[in-house]
């Protein structure tokens, strides 16, 4: 990686208007650090342009010069992609601009500074609804969960974000504008290269703005929490759920007991969410276009399960607020675990069949490996995404029990992989699973993106330290 020059600051400096650029380091400081505190980078100097022209001199001049450039959105990832080691700093917080918004089209275009919590707003405003929704939404951008292909709550019934986007604008390594913002449903002319900048983490190029998918807005909606005695019964009150709605599951949750006892000891304004302290939850929320349809099938839907014994306790939200307090449970699960210490994070997905079979073989072989170990496991159930934390056992050193972290990690890795699941479900890989991804990927998967990232940006200034 070739640091910034003299020359190359001062000349990206008089190319952008005063107040899109700095060196101040108080000014750059909130944005070097992710936020679990694992990575504190640095960076020279921090571009923040307001518009694709902008970014694109930007750019330009950085590759005339071979410099590297991280791209970073709301500064919300976790798995360290948007923290700058030496690279210059370019963030697309200030581009916020709605577009478009076209309701015939059920499409949006928003630039990529756009909170995706604004973007819900937005969508909202014109009568539609847009459905990527995640515990970071105020402060997470459309550029970031793009470049990540997030997934969220919602991906069961909507997909992921590689599924909302319609067409993208994009700088490219070179400086040039990809003007790919199109609201086509079909479009088939060759290789769709917005799905190369999906997901890339800035390593092809900056995504300046982008065109989203909306949906009409359900007209019922029912939030429930579910206890149960284990995952299994879990998968399939999920199967007996989709068949019973027809599409009609908007969210599938699953919480071990542990997380929602973190919540609740460290949450302000948390309670249980049943009067019985299960094993395990499930927050399940079903919506529909007929008004009362969701409600009265959340009602046969649960009935049934308490009938076949699936399930041993159950609440339906009668309202919005309570509704919002089961979501807030669930939605602060990881926060919850920060004042109980570190622990191995994992974002893993597997066959959605297999998810309990997983968990039951993960937690054997965690337990063996670290006896004493705390296992929160919670995650999206329906489409096989599974947040499989292990925090330290109580009272144990906590810096030997880091330390750890790569060894147990693979424990948890090497069980992913028997399971043809990826240890990466919707964070990507980042400075954290870059090195770890190559131990699972094929030499012809490694291979092709490394081709694919050479055509593209054959200096690696893009994020360079990220991906193949």
């Amino acid at each position: 990686m070739t640091p910034p020059s003299p020359a190359a600051i001062a000349e990206l400096e008089a190319a952008l208007p005063a107040g899109s650029w700095t060196r101040d380091s108080a000014e750059i400081a909130p944005w070097l650090t992710e936020w679990r505190n694992r990575w504190t980078g640095e960076t020279p100097l921090m571009l923040t342009p307001r518009s694709t022209a902008e970014v694109a001199r930007a750019v330009t001049i950085c590759a005339s010069h071979g410099v590297a450039i991280l791209p970073q959105g709301g500064n919300t990832g976790l798995v360290g992609g948007q923290v700058p080691f030496g690279e210059v700093l370019l963030s697309l917080r200030k581009m916020r601009a709605v577009r478009d918004v076209t309701p015939l089209d059920d499409a949006m275009t928003v630039e990529a500074g756009v909170t995706l919590l604004e973007a819900q707003q937005a969508a909202t405003a014109a009568g539609r609804f847009f459905p990527l929704s995640l515990a970071a939404e105020g402060s997470a951008t459309i550029g970031g969960v793009i470049s990540t292909n997030a997934g969220g709550t919602a991906v069961l019934r909507y997909g992921m974000m590689r599924e909302l986007v319609l067409g993208i604008e994009a700088v490219m390594p070179d400086g040039q504008i990809f003007n790919g913002l199109k609201r086509l449903r079909k479009d088939n002319t060759g290789y769709d290269l917005k799905q190369l900048l999906i997901g890339a983490e800035g390593t092809l190029g900056v995504v300046t703005a982008a065109t989203l998918k909306l949906f009409p807005i359900m007209r019922s909606r029912a939030t429930a929490v579910v206890g149960l005695e284990t995952p299994h019964a879990a998968i399939t009150l999920l199967a007996r759920a989709k068949a019973e709605t027809g599409g009609g599951v908007e969210a599938f949750e699953l919480m071990k007991r542990i997380g929602v006892e973190f919540a609740l000891k460290h949450i302000p304004d948390t309670r249980e969410l049943l009067d019985s302290t299960p094993p395990w939850y499930v927050l399940i929320e079903l919506t529909s276009g007929e008004p009362g349809a969701a409600e009265a099938g959340m009602e046969r839907i649960l009935s049934a399960a308490f009938e076949e014994g699936l399930i041993i306790d159950a609440a339906i939200a009668q309202n919005e607020t309570q509704a919002r307090a089961f979501w807030k449970v669930r939605e602060e699960q990881s926060a919850a675990q920060r004042p109980e210490g570190g622990g191995w994070k994992h974002d893993v997905s597997v066959p959605v069949s297999q998810i309990a079979d997983f968990l039951d073989e993960a937690t054997t072989a965690v337990q063996q490996f670290e006896p004493g170990a705390r296992v929160s496991a919670f995650g999206h159930v329906g489409d096989g995404n599974m947040h499989y934390d292990i925090l330290c056992p109580p009272g144990a050193d906590l810096k030997a029990f880091l330390g750890r972290w790569e060894a147990g990690s693979r424990v948890v890795h090497d069980i992913v992989d028997r399971y043809d699941g990826s240890i990466s479900a919707e964070h990507g890989l980042g400075r954290l699973k870059t090195e770890e991804a190559m131990r699972y990927k094929s030499p012809i998967e490694i291979q092709t993106m490394r081709a694919i990232r050479k055509a593209i940006d054959p200096r690696r200034i893009m994020n360079p330290a990220v991906l193949f």
